[in-house]
């Protein structure tokens, strides 16, 4: 199903399926598949055909109640639903977004409430995170954290597209985030679509911009966020944290407070998910390194809270010490109740 660049709309109910874009097809082809089965709606969220850790929680909850409506066994249903929660460990928001669901009286209503909610979060989440990107500013970011990862308006790249639209004019480095290049494919992509300067770049010279292209701050999003700022996020970014401050450069992350375990002490305790070999060795189904090639190929890595200089949530700026400011967040009001969209 082919669509124009100007309807992109990352997922969305349609009745007796769960429509996404194929994010795996971007930025060539504009295509959106239809998931009406857990098998198709767990290989969608596993091959990063839907990806972001809000988006796939928008999806897992569209899909779980689909099949509420289609599995009439309770414990047929009840293993289906666990099949999506598993579907990507390490991104808490599909687990957040499945049980939300399941404990509600009415699954499809509840789930059309969580997407309305993430729309309404992202975009105060781009007008909290406005203030720490300067006029002119020169931003480097990593992975994909825009509309279409999460199905509203996008976290990081939802701050660089709201103060590019506040007239500070940024102009963003682009890691290509490896092994599957969603800052190539992707980030760079939706930079582009929103009329704001970027420039690409491989992972490995993040370094060396930062020391040479007057790098001002490095903006990128999360999959989960320990109560002690400990943040998961694409492979890379603890090295790029690492970079900031060495060059004295601060590091934002931006994240919706549901990307919050409130759970767990420190990122230790967040799983890590391992990916194929095949990402690594090849690419497009050709292949570079030899058959028997051993591989590492983390598709998370963890970056400590103390080299992370704020994290921007609909609730504002966090800063330091997390332990603090972190707990104190699960006791705020719940964003959709303030907005009354549940």
């Amino acid at each position: 199903m082919q669509n124009s660049q100007d309807e992109l709309v990352a997922v969305r109910w349609d009745g007796d399926a769960v429509v996404y874009l194929d994010q795996r097809r971007l930025p060539h082809d504009i295509v959106y598949e239809r998931a009406s089965t857990v098998e198709q709606i767990e290989a969608a969220i596993k091959t990063l055909a839907v990806r972001g850790a809000p988006a796939i929680g928008i999806f897992g909850a569209y899909g779980v109640a689909l099949l509420r409506r289609t599995i009439a066994d309770d414990d047929a249903f009840a293993l289906a639903a666990r099949r999506i929660r598993d579907a990507r460990p390490t991104a808490v928001n599909l687990a957040w977004a499945v049980d939300r669901v399941l404990e509600a009286p009415d699954a499809l209503d509840h789930a059309r409430g969580i997407h309305r909610e993430q729309v309404a979060i992202d975009a105060a989440i781009a007008q909290a995170g406005i203030d720490v990107i300067p006029k002119d500013a020169k931003i480097l970011t990593h992975c994909n954290t825009g509309p279409i990862a999460t199905a509203g308006g996008g976290t990081a790249l939802g701050v660089i597209i709201a103060a590019h639209r506040d007239g500070k004019r940024p102009h963003v480095f682009v890691d290509e985030t490896r092994p599957l290049l969603q800052g190539s494919r992707l980030t760079y992509f939706e930079l582009k679509q929103a009329g704001v300067d970027a420039t690409l770049q491989v992972d490995s010279a993040a370094a060396i911009a930062m020391q040479r292209k007057a790098i001002d701050l490095v903006i990128v999003g999360a999959d989960r966020i320990a109560r002690n700022g400990d943040t998961a996020n694409k492979i890379g970014t603890y090295g790029l944290a690492i970079l900031a401050a060495h060059h004295g450069i601060p590091f934002y992350v931006a994240a919706p407070r549901s990307t919050i375990d409130f759970s767990i002490a420190t990122g230790a305790d967040i799983p890590i998910e391992e990916r194929a070999a095949a990402e690594v060795t090849g690419f497009g189904g050709a292949h570079a390194a030899t058959q028997d090639a051993r591989v590492y190929n983390p598709a998370f890595d963890v970056t400590p809270g103390h080299l992370i200089a704020g994290i921007v949530t609909e609730y504002g700026v966090s800063r330091t010490p997390y332990q603090e400011t972190i707990p104190a967040l699960a006791g705020r009001a719940s964003f959709a109740a303030l907005l009354d969209l549940q």
